[in-house]
Parts: C-alpha cells; sequence; structure tokens
C-alpha cells in the first residue's frame, strides 16, 4: 500500500458523502419548489434524484474507498473483517465531515441561508421501527449482494433506498451520517436535531440485526457446501 493510498480513500469518501447529501437535500429542495404542495410528488421526485446519484456515486467511488458513505455501512464491514479496524475512525470522521458541507453546497446552490437547524419532526415509535427497518434492508441488500452478485451491488443498493422512501414511515435514512447532516437543513430532506439520537439508536440496531443473520447464513451455506 502507497503512503498516499489512505489520505486518496478518506478524500473520496468524504466527497462521494458530500455529494449524496447534495443530492438528497438539493432535490428535495427543487421537488418541493415544483411540486405545488403535492407531498407524493415532492417525495417521488426526491427519490428518483437520491437512487440515481447512489448508482452514480457507489460506481465512481467504490473502486478508490469502498463508497460506504454511512458510518453503519463501515462498523458492519469492519465487524466482518473486511475492513481493517483502525481505518474505521478515519472514515467515520470524514463521513460526517463530507456531510454537513453536502447539505450547505444544497443551501448555496438554491439561496438559502447556508447555517439553519430542521424544524422537521420525525418522533414517533413507529418512525424508530421504520429506520431499523431501513438499516436492516440496507445491510442485508449489501451483505448478500457483495458475495452473490458484487456486480449488481450498485443497483441493488439504489433501489432498496429508494423502495425505503415508499414502504418505510422514516423515508429510509438508513445512515447516521446522513441523518445528522439533514439535521442542519430546515428544507423537506430535513430532521429536527432532538429526533435525531433516536435515528441513529434504530440504525445501529438494524445494521446489527442484519450483520448478525448474515454471518448465520453464511456459516449455514459454508456447513452445507463442506457436507
Amino acid at each position: 500500500m502507497s503512503s498516499g493510498e489512505p489520505a486518496r480513500r478518506l478524500v473520496a469518501e468524504a466527497v462521494g458523502t458530500a455529494l449524496l447529501l447534495a443530492a438528497v437535500v438539493g432535490s428535495g429542495i427543487m421537488a418541493e419548489r415544483l411540486a405545488g404542495g403535492n407531498v407524493a410528488v415532492a417525495l417521488l421526485a426526491n427519490t428518483l434524484a437520491t437512487a440515481g446519484a447512489l448508482v452514480a456515486l457507489i460506481l465512481a467511488f467504490g473502486p478508490i474507498s469502498g463508497a460506504h458513505f454511512n458510518p453503519v455501512v463501515t462498523l458492519a464491514l469492519a465487524s466482518r473483517n473486511a475492513l481493517p479496524w483502525e481505518a474505521v475512525p478515519g472514515y467515520l470522521a470524514v463521513q460526517v465531515a463530507g456531510a454537513v458541507p453536502g447539505v450547505w453546497l444544497a443551501h448555496v446552490m438554491f439561496g438559502l441561508p447556508v447555517l439553519q437547524f430542521s424544524s422537521h419532526a420525525r418522533a414517533g415509535f413507529g418512525q424508530l421501527v421504520g429506520e431499523f427497518t431501513a438499516t436492516f434492508a440496507l445491510l442485508s441488500v449489501i451483505w448478500s449482494c457483495t458475495r452473490h452478485h458484487p456486480h449488481a451491488t450498485p443497483y441493488a443498493v439504489a433501489a432498496i433506498i429508494a423502495a425505503g422512501y415508499w414502504f418505510t414511515s422514516s423515508t429510509s435514512f438508513a445512515n447516521p451520517a446522513v441523518t445528522m447532516a439533514r439535521a442542519f437543513s430546515d428544507t423537506f430532506a430535513g430532521i429536527r436535531p432532538a429526533d435525531v439520537p433516536g435515528f441513529i439508536v434504530a440504525q445501529l440496531l438494524g445494521a446489527f440485526a442484519a450483520t448478525f443473520l448474515f454471518a448465520w447464513f453464511r456459516r449455514a451455506l459454508e456447513r452445507v457446501q463442506v457436507d
């Protein structure tokens, strides 16, 4: 490994995360402005833009950093020895550090105040269950596709996030860095700061549950193959 490789990975992870947040928040602002008060149309536009950005960004940055853009993905990979634990702090730091400027970039593009806090309430047990489910589904897709369909992983990740925008009550944040950054945007995609801790706990639990389940699946498959 060259001396510059870790730095390149971290820069790629930061830039990719920033662009993802710019896409999520920026498309939310554009969608709300153009939808004429129709929340369903705004959510659909936000969904399509986010899914498209995810595919493109994973394909672009995946060969460099792995394109996690998500602390729970980083932690899950490290827990299965797919990423060295010594790399984890750097990844987590740049994911958060990249996410917030991505939100600010969206604000600048659309002529909004850069510094703001969301007033968009996302509270209640149902929302937390939604975040658990969204993150469980995301990690399930990642674990299965990276093992059995690696070339399809970017498309599968985008698909499950797009679906989660509609089948979960929380609209599928499924990402602590995204959740924290969206607290700094009082726009369509925002989340009230007071609701952030509950979302992050639910995301961690969902990621842990999926990682445990697919580790069990893998051991069972390995026993069958040996027999």
